[in-house]
């Protein structure tokens, strides 16, 4: 038999659970996960693999998520990588769980997440009918940026590549990323710059293919966004920069790469950092890092999702100064 693991942030997947429970009732065989405020990364990873270790086969394991990209996603895509009989299926709700109990006896993990798009699409419907909409035919990823077809040289638009956001974050391309910031900023391409993962073929894919519809994600060094600041074929290209640490942004400020302002997200908390708000922890060589980019005349936003209030970069850098002596 099949074993489903619902995760979701909060307690959505919980909530499914309870309610399939009043419907459906009792299943065998399935976990719950919710991602709560304040734990890591590192404590979700665990807790999937606690549940599959719940589980009687564990070779064959369904993984029903709420969000394409979030953090319940990107933890069950790594292990997936490890586990071929392993699947996953994002936008969780309660008609696809009603679909797969009726599917598992006589599927593989795999064949049910191909069967539960059709259910779960067609458990959303509108009222009154004229508002649902019609079956759209799907949308041409736009064009971003040149491929080799395009000779050196060439000039495209003004010649100079647009930057609608630079962010720092930890986590990279995620959900708030791919959904809140994309929607607000526009990008025609999300580039990662990241020499540590540029390197790293599994969360190479994993942020490629967590792009939202209609923008491109690539992931490339430093040196590639420096060369790219000063390649005319770009300048039809509305990019969102994304930085791991405010170490790569200041690597490619001091490389040419021109930023004017740095929407700082977030920063994982790790050994000598200590966390200055809810999403960010700094070290001493982050804050030597912001002293530096400061002096450089950037601008921080600091905001995890555009509807936050600001907060102050000075206040949190020197809060986190005073703390680490």
């Amino acid at each position: 038999m099949v074993g489903f693991i619902l995760a979701s942030h909060g307690g959505l997947a919980e909530g499914i659970y309870a309610s399939a429970q009043m419907v459906f009732g009792d299943a065998e065989e399935l976990e719950v996960v919710s991602f709560r405020n304040g734990e890591t990364l590192d404590d979700l990873r665990g807790n999937l693999l606690a549940a599959v270790d719940r589980l009687s086969d564990k070779e064959n394991v369904l993984f029903m998520v709420d969000l394409f990209a979030g953090s319940p996603y990107n933890q069950a895509f790594q292990l997936c990588a490890e586990h071929p009989g392993w699947a996953i299926i994002t936008g969780l709700n309660l008609p696809m769980l009603a679909q797969a109990y009726g599917d598992r006896d006589f599927a593989t993990a795999g064949e049910i997440a191909k069967d539960l798009v059709g259910a779960a699409r067609e458990g959303i419907t509108v009222h009154p009918d004229k508002f649902m909409p019609e079956e759209a035919a799907p949308q041409a990823a736009a064009s971003a940026a040149p491929t080799g077809a395009i000779p050196p040289g060439t000039v495209l638009g003004d010649g100079h590549i647009k930057y609608v956001l630079a962010r720092i974050d930890t986590r990279l391309l995620h959900g708030q990323v791919a959904t809140a910031w994309t929607k607000q900023t526009q990008p025609t391409r999300i580039i990662v710059c990241s020499d540590g993962v540029a390197g790293d073929e599994l969360r190479k894919t994993m942020i490629e293919q967590a792009a939202p519809p209609g923008v491109k994600a690539n992931v490339v060094p430093i040196s590639k966004i420096i060369e790219v600041e000063k390649d005319t074929r770009f300048g039809d290209t509305k990019a969102m920069l994304l930085f791991e640490t405010p170490q790569d942004a200041l690597k490619a400020i001091e490389g040419g790469v021109s930023i004017k302002e740095l929407n700082v997200g977030s920063m994982a908390h790790s050994n000598g950092k200590v966390a200055v708000n809810q999403v960010l922890s700094l070290g001493k060589e982050d804050i030597a890092t912001f002293d530096k980019l400061k002096s450089l005349g950037i601008k921080f936003n600091v905001r995890k999702v555009p509807t936050d209030s600001p907060e102050d970069m000075d206040a949190l850098v020197e809060k986190a100064r005073a703390e680490l002596g």
